[in-house]
């Protein structure tokens, strides 16, 4: 009797396990487009996993806290401390003619998780500058859906306007006069544009 009593009492315990919500450690194997994430844990692969609007820079090889419900429904809470929580500058590929001005930070391009992107950094050019010209290209990923346009100072005492284009193209444009001295792209301006 003592041991049937043990195996019931053996069996409810592991129901209860299985029933009840739990937390654990996993690393993503796989950032997909639609946001979700693909997951290794240790009782396997996870694929399509949601996360947590906070978990905004997802990355391969991110250590993450995940949480799994009864039903087998998994959640990326977030990554822990060890893991990049923060997205990377990558410097943006100038035209020729242009370059970083030592007093500011190297034009650069970070995106978020949350399908936006930021600049920084001003390049000088001494030479001409034409309606349209190509300052700059973005990076596949940072690229937005629609064009983006902006205010920008083009030199001293001279505005134009900064667009960004699908295509990658940053193209200064819209100002009038003879532009002499140092030409200015002010990528500082566009904090943050959305991507979708």
């Amino acid at each position: 009797m003592t041991r049937l009593a043990d195996i019931v009492q053996r069996a409810a315990e592991r129901a209860v396990t299985q029933l009840s919500a739990s937390w654990g450690l996993a690393t993503v194997t796989t950032v997909h487009a639609d946001g979700t994430c693909s997951i290794s844990t240790p009782v396997g692969p996870v694929s399509q996993v949601r996360r947590l609007r906070s978990y905004d820079n997802p990355q391969v090889g991110d250590v993450v806290k995940v949480s799994r419900t009864p039903m087998g429904n998994w959640l990326i809470d977030g990554a822990t401390a060890a893991s990049t929580a923060d997205p990377a500058w990558t410097p943006l590929t100038l035209s020729s003619g242009w370059a970083a001005h030592a007093s500011y930070y190297v034009p650069a391009v970070k995106v978020h998780g949350d399908g936006t992107a930021s600049l920084r950094g001003l390049a000088t050019n001494s030479g001409t500058l034409a309606h349209g010209d190509v300052v700059a290209t973005l990076p596949v990923n940072a690229r937005p859906a629609k064009q983006v346009r902006v205010t920008v100072q083009v030199t001293v005492g001279f505005f134009g306007a900064m667009t960004l284009f699908p295509s990658g193209s940053i193209q200064l444009g819209d100002f009038s006069g003879t532009l002499t001295g140092n030409k200015f792209a002010e990528y500082d301006v566009l904090t943050r544009y959305s991507l979708a």
